[in-house]
């Protein structure tokens, strides 16, 4: 296998979070489901949007996030995802680039706006998220640029993308261009709900194209529909290399072949926010692949960047975690 350009490669929903500190009333009064994902469309983002209170608007999306911790750690990281040739699109390719990301893809001329998430953080740290996904969700084949592809140890894939039947093309040709190469491809399936939407699909993509794969517990239950997490790991080991699943305050286990190792969750000081936290683990698992790690190893790294993201508000680092990692795994 030629050596690789990029460490790691993300494809996702490219999108503008917006955070804003809300209580379970907030919640209750507007109808939203705690703790999951939901799609909404123009009006009702918009509606939300002016009921929220005050908040802070970040570059995120989950695979974006997953590439700026990538781009944290040292790694040599790139980006396709779809924003319009508007403000916030403008705000999206800055924040990748700034962080010394590769990002190419042509924004939109005309269309849809660029999506934008609104998350409401209660007090218990959880979020709820309603995702408008407006040109995002146009990303096709057209858009994977197979040269960058080519050159990346690792194609990462965001399940959120997999709606749209042209995303599912672009997953499989991305995945097929990889391969080709000799590369790895990895995908996180990012909510129970786009599990249960795409169960078969997901299911072929991760038997067929799938080489390392990343699931929460709630996902990887949906994804088997069985109700024991021991069920199912039984069921994923085999149908991917390398399987790593998260439990949260229990830390995660990560399969692998005959292997299975159990990774302690980091300590925190304070549990503020957990947006993003599957999204860094994800990128610690991966830098500490394309480094050469043994696998407890690359989930302790996945760990340490967890923690450090659910200590503050937001999905991306405010500390280099090239510099935690040194600090404590050594």
């Amino acid at each position: 296998m030629a050596e690789a350009g990029y460490d790691v490669i993300g494809i996702g929903n490219a999108i503008v979070d917006v955070l804003a500190r809300t209580d379970e009333g907030f919640l209750a009064r507007h109808g939203l489901q705690k703790g999951v994902m939901t799609l909404i469309d123009t009006e009702r983002a918009q509606n939300l949007y002016e009921a929220m209170g005050p908040g802070i608007e970040i570059s995120g999306g989950s695979a974006a996030n997953t590439i700026a911790g990538v781009a944290s750690l040292g790694g040599r990281a790139a980006y396709i995802g779809k924003v319009r040739n508007d403000q916030l699109g403008g705000v999206f390719s800055h924040d990748l680039r700034t962080l010394g990301i590769d990002y190419r893809t042509r924004p939109a001329t005309f269309g849809p706006p660029t999506a934008r998430c609104l998350i409401f953080v209660t007090p218990d740290a959880q979020r709820t998220m309603q995702t408008y996904l407006g040109v995002s969700v146009e990303l096709g084949p057209a858009d994977i640029d197979e040269a960058a592809v080519e050159a990346a140890g690792i194609t990462y894939l965001e399940g959120y993308l997999f709606d749209p039947p042209q995303a599912k093309e672009a997953f499989v040709r991305a995945a097929e261009v990889a391969h080709a190469r000799g590369r790895k491809v990895a995908l996180t399936l990012s909510d129970p709900f786009c599990v249960a939407r795409h169960r078969a699909s997901f299911l072929h993509l991760v038997e067929h194209h799938v080489d390392i794969l990343f699931a929460n517990e709630a996902e990887i239950l949906a994804l088997y529909e069985v109700k024991s997490f021991p069920d199912a790991l039984a069921r994923v080991r085999g149908h991917c290399e390398i399987a790593a699943l998260t439990r949260s305050e229990k830390g995660s286990v990560i399969a692998a072949n005959s292997a299975v190792h159990e990774v302690k969750a980091e300590p925190v000081a304070k549990v503020v926010d957990t947006t993003g936290a599957g999204d860094l683990y994800a990128a610690g698992v991966l830098y500490g692949l394309t480094r050469g790690y043994e696998l407890p190893a690359c989930g302790r790294i996945g760990s340490i960047a967890a923690a450090e993201i659910i200590g503050h508000v937001g999905a991306r680092p405010e500390t280099r975690l090239a510099d935690l990692v040194a600090a404590k795994l050594h």
